[in-house]
């Protein structure tokens, strides 16, 4: 009997150590698993940043932790860079002593900021979660800036680009709404978007990585929370490889997405072309593209206009109407479209060329010479009787009621307005026009008419040359 109990304690034991030794190498297996993963995703998409020095944005919470963890078991060039929002009172200040904590243990660079978030909201009317993410990511770009770093690595996964797809559905969205979370945005890369929040977790707990918890994730007051809590699971009930599924069909969509890319861009370059900072649209040619609206959005949506249906009926509106954005116009002129940058400042500038200067650089280039050469264009040069001029002169594109003497008028006066209105210019040529001062009376509008009065003639005994160039 004594021999027989022993018997099954010693292979009780046995049972024990090979479950604790199973146990162990299925950890040791799952490890090397994510390692390999994230090894093989980073040579494949990410093999520049071996090489470079990376900013990881960290929080402190579940996923920023696992990423952090990863890529210094990895062995990267790395800084941490955490914000401190101050929304959640002391909460938020544990979260910045516990990232503090971890890297003075493991001696990783800590760059640290705290933000008045909810002032900058209510200063500039935004919502909390927009402001926070301003303020983040402007200050990301800062570090690269004065840390000369290279990219900025966030720990965005997979259940992450479907939340983000999720919600751009329910607010409305086209195809690049519907292509979720990109891997790479300019500087900002997204390397855990292989894994779902699952093997992250599983990863986390199996390694023993600490992390902090947002006790707002846990409220549903937030969209992102609801679709978190509510609406995944039930797709996920339905079908338990419904994270799998949603991957390929955003595969699929990116797919088509690149299509219409090709397709946008081999349209735009049969119907339009750029000249310095503007671009010039044919409408002719526009109209004969079937469905040119979609094009027309393809080609103008990151100028950030958002009256489409306004710039559609641009196209066949009549000359001169405009549309604007924040930073940017569109004019149509005669059968054009004219995209332009909106520089307001330009208006209000002005230019000094002193009496012994050869050459104005900028905002235009302008050439003052006592020897004169044979202009290859009447328009671009002017002959003046220098002995009238007083300097410094002053160059500025200001023209409202502004007043001069047009050469061949026989001194009678011409509002500015009224010569641009006869030589049938845009809008935007308008605008683009400088005018010459002397002693608050125009020397010439620049590229279009000189003043009769400066004029340079027989009498004349110190004549120069002043050449648009």
């Amino acid at each position: 009997m004594f021999a027989f109990v022993l018997d099954l304690l010693l292979k009780a034991k046995f049972s024990f150590n090979y479950l604790k030794f199973a146990s162990k190498n299925n950890s040791f297996q799952l490890d090397n698993f994510m390692l390999e993963k994230l090894t093989k995703h980073l040579q494949l998409h990410f093999s520049l940043l071996k090489e470079k020095k990376l900013l990881l944005a960290v929080s402190g919470g579940l996923d920023s932790m696992v990423l952090l963890e990863l890529f210094r078991h990895l062995s990267y060039d790395i800084s941490v860079a955490h914000c401190n929002f101050q929304l959640r009172g002391l909460e938020s200040f544990e979260d910045q002593n516990f990232i503090v904590d971890y890297c003075e243990k493991h001696k990783i660079k800590l760059h640290l900021n705290q933000f008045d978030t909810e002032n900058y909201a209510n200063d500039y009317k935004l919502s909390t979660q927009v402001a926070a993410r301003e303020l983040r990511y402007n200050w990301f770009y800062e570090l690269v800036a004065t840390e000369k770093l290279d990219y900025i690595l966030t720990a965005h996964h997979a259940d992450d680009t479907l939340e983000t797809t999720l919600i751009n559905l329910i607010r409305g969205t086209g195809l690049d709404g519907l292509t979720g979370i990109p891997a790479q945005n300019e500087l900002v890369i997204r390397p855990l978007l292989p894994f779902s929040r699952d093997e992250i977790l599983e990863y986390a707990q199996i390694n023993n990585i600490k992390w902090r918890e947002d006790s707002s994730n846990a409220l549903d007051y937030y969209l992102r929370n609801k679709i978190r809590h509510k609406l995944v699971p039930v797709f996920k009930e339905l079908n338990p490889d419904f994270l799998s599924t949603f991957e390929k069909t955003q595969a699929y969509l990116q797919d088509s997405k690149d299509l219409v890319n090709d397709a946008a861009n081999f349209m735009y370059a049969l119907v339009a072309k750029e000249i310095g900072e503007e671009i010039y649209f044919d409408c002719k040619k526009i109209r004969d593209i079937p469905n040119y609206k979609s094009y027309l959005y393809q080609w103008l949506r990151d100028y950030g206009f958002s009256d489409w249906d306004s710039i559609y009926d641009l196209v066949d509106s009549v000359s001169g109407k405009q549309i604007f954005s924040a930073q940017f116009r569109l004019l149509k002129n005669r059968d054009e479209l004219i995209l332009s940058p909106i520089d307001q400042s330009e208006f209000d500038d002005e230019y000094y060329i002193n009496q012994d200067q050869k050459l104005l650089d900028f905002p235009i280039k302008l050439s003052i010479s006592s020897k004169f050469l044979n202009p290859t264009n009447k328009k671009s040069t002017i002959f003046v009787d220098a002995d009238k001029l007083q300097f410094p002169l002053v160059l500025k594109k200001r023209t409202q009621g502004a007043v001069f003497q047009p050469i061949g008028m026989k001194g009678q006066s011409k509002k500015v307005s009224k010569l641009f209105k006869d030589e049938k210019l845009s809008l935007l040529e308008k605008e683009n026009t400088w005018l010459l001062y002397s002693n608050n009376q125009i020397v010439w509008v620049v590229g279009i008419r000189q003043d009769e009065r400066f004029i340079s003639n027989d009498t004349t005994k110190n004549s120069i040359q002043i050449t648009l160039l």
